[in-house]
């Protein structure tokens, strides 16, 4: 797919297909060529070439897991789960205003300001180093009231973390993060009738919702400041490997290395959270069925997610080889299998336990997880305050 982008956005991994304007055919630079380092980069700006004529379809990155992952500084220090649930409540509120405004920016026709979810970023980058779980838990908890906002800033969450996983570079971590949190922009300009119809959409609507995508890459076009990457995930993140997908049918490569993560990171988020017409999969449940739909995903960018958030992970309603039930509070970073749970009821008289915290991955524990469970079946409705402490109330994350 050829874009026009300009100069001052291109990155180290693009296929350059021509140059726009007197330099189009400047000798030194005939055919196409892929950028390889930044000295690449500095030679085409020495240029003074305002636009360039990107190929997205061929654009490569660095190998996975070849950069270097951020380093902590004195404001990531490393925190504990509960300590960063509280930093992570605050900044989902904070998020969840700063994408209303952004959003009904967009709605209202007015231009976004691309610094507002830049700084949100950071903010959120800055948790993930503190504890990697924390944050990106506590996003799921939404109800369906705030769903459009909050699945923005659950899906920029998981991009973020995502990115570090495969050990992207810090520019391009940031990227993903705003691209996690603009990709949906374009629903702005659907019908409220449609976006919160409490059932199915027919043909009708549903192919007014799949027009999303190019509305929110003219909304971010109008915007003038967000990169050639946010536009492409906003454009293609319900592309689908197998080339069944929409607006574009692209395939297999053509799809960008960070539309296919938003593509993960985007049904991730929508299936696991409660909305006007579905109640929300458990997240376990949810990387199992999506590990059964074959042609959906890039294999390579699923496992790694896998990775990021866990085989089990946190809020999981699990039972052990003990006969209790429990659910996962906290990942362990050695060992997809064994993560900390929180015990809280036996299986064979269904009565409460004292709250026991076991860590499956101690030497001295011999427990397992059996499988995973419903928590509909058991009649359990408040595994999400089990292991976060918060509960959802008027719309709110609150003790």
């Amino acid at each position: 797919m050829l874009k026009k982008i300009l100069t001052s956005d291109v990155s180290v991994g693009m296929h350059i297909h021509q140059f726009c304007g007197v330099w189009a055919n400047h000798p030194s630079w005939k055919g196409s060529f892929e950028i390889k380092n930044a000295q690449d980069i500095l030679r085409i700006k020495a240029l003074f070439v305002d636009e360039v004529w990107v190929d997205f379809g061929k654009e490569t990155f660095p190998p996975i897991g070849a950069q270097p992952a951020m380093t902590p500084s004195a404001s990531t220090s490393p925190a504990s789960l509960n300590e960063e649930l509280a930093q992570a409540r605050l900044i989902c509120d904070r998020a969840k205003t700063a994408v209303i405004r952004m959003f009904n920016d967009a709605r209202l026709g007015r231009a976004i300001d691309p610094g507002d979810g830049s700084l949100l970023v950071d903010e959120i980058t800055h948790s993930i180093l503190r504890h990697p779980h924390a944050l990106l838990s506590l996003a799921r908890l939404k109800t369906s009231d705030d769903y459009t906002y909050m699945h923005s800033v659950a899906v920029c969450i998981l991009m973020i973390a995502l990115a570090r996983q495969l050990k992207l570079s810090e520019e391009h971590v940031k990227e993903a993060g705003i691209a996690g949190l603009m990709h949906d922009v374009g629903k702005m300009m659907i019908c409220s009738s449609i976006l919160d119809k409490a059932g199915k959409l027919t043909f009708e609507e549903f192919e007014r919702m799949k027009n999303h995508p190019e509305e929110g890459l003219k909304i971010l076009e109008s915007a003038e400041g967000f990169s050639a990457q946010v536009m492409d995930v906003c454009l293609h993140h319900h592309e689908k490997i197998d080339g069944s997908g929409y607006p574009h049918a692209l395939a297999g490569d053509q799809i960008s290395l960070f539309a296919r993560m938003g593509a993960v990171c985007d049904v991730y988020d929508a299936v696991t959270s409660e909305r006007p017409y579905k109640k929300g999969w458990g997240p376990a449940h949810t990387i199992r069925e999506m590990a059964s739909w074959k042609g959906h995903f890039d294999e390579t960018i699923f496992r790694h997610f896998v990775k990021t958030v866990g085989i089990y992970p946190i809020g999981a309603l699990v039972s052990l080889k003990s006969g209790r039930l429990g659910v996962v509070i906290e990942q362990n970073g050695l060992s997809l299998i064994a993560p900390k749970v929180k015990v809280f009821l036996s299986m064979r008289t269904k009565k409460p336990l004292s709250h026991q915290i076991i860590d499956l991955a101690s030497p001295d524990e011999s427990d397992k997880i059996i499988q995973i469970e419903s928590a509909e079946e058991w009649g359990i409705t408040n595994v999400e305050e089990l292991w976060s402490g918060f509960s959802l109330a008027d719309g709110k994350l609150s003790n």
